[in-house]
């Protein structure tokens, strides 16, 4: 298939058939898939294939996750990859560990494949979020800086709490598109706790507070959307 995205994802499991499960549908968007079987053979891989971004189990032969990501982070003259562990629910030890070890997210197990995608979209933006966002924000009169975690509306500099933050630039990253609550929850929060729709409720609240009614949308039943 045609790379249609212009990023390549490396995809890391021991396990045969989530190996394949996963490939498939992150293929059928039209990313670049590149697979291996051990923490070993990815870095192998990333040597010779540059990927945005590597989805990596945790618990491997050979070398695990952990292990494999100590180094891609130490080698400096590895284009650095953005690193999204895949782990067990159970698994807050390895999410820790994959944390420290240089990781910039995980995704729990089971994967369902449309949150999959939302997650990698999420994950991928945070290469050229600007090529996303700028514009469309300016047309919306807010300015989202990531570094400083200031939003700018009409010219007044808010700071906001990470996860209000987090929320307002998910939705503003793709006005007009709907995001469902289950994905908020997923590409938000993931597994940090066990939050329930209530907990999005509160935070779009607040941020409707602070920015003005104007910007996020309810649809009922639905989800939320970004207005421009």
């Amino acid at each position: 298939m045609e790379n249609s995205k212009g990023h390549t994802i490396l995809i890391v499991d021991d396990e045969p058939d989530i190996l394949e499960f996963l490939s498939y549908n992150v293929r059928k968007e039209g990313y670049r898939v590149f697979t291996a079987n051990n923490g070993e053979e990815a870095v192998n891989q990333v040597q010779q294939i540059s990927p945005s971004l590597i989805l990596m189990d945790v618990m491997m032969p050979q070398m695990d996750g952990i292990e494999a990501c100590q180094i891609i982070r130490k080698d400096l003259q590895l284009a650095q990859p953005i690193i999204a562990f895949l782990t067990a629910r159970s698994e807050d030890y390895a999410q820790i560990a994959g944390f420290e070890a240089g990781a910039d997210d995980y995704i729990s197990k089971p994967i369902r494949p449309r949150l999959l995608i939302s997650k990698i979209e999420s994950l991928l933006r945070r290469i050229n979020p600007e090529e996303t966002t700028e514009e469309q924000l300016k047309s919306a009169r807010i300015l989202i800086d990531r570094e400083k975690f200031v939003v700018v509306v009409n010219n007044k500099e808010l700071q906001l709490p990470k996860k209000e933050f987090e929320l307002l630039e998910l939705l503003a990253s793709r006005p007009g598109k709907v995001f469902s609550r289950e994905q908020i929850l997923t590409i938000v929060w993931g597994n940090e706790t066990i939050v329930g729709e209530r907990t999005i409720d509160v935070h779009i609240r607040k941020l409707r507070e602070k920015i003005g009614e104007s910007y996020i949308r309810t649809l009922k039943g639905v989800g939320y959307t970004f207005n421009r």
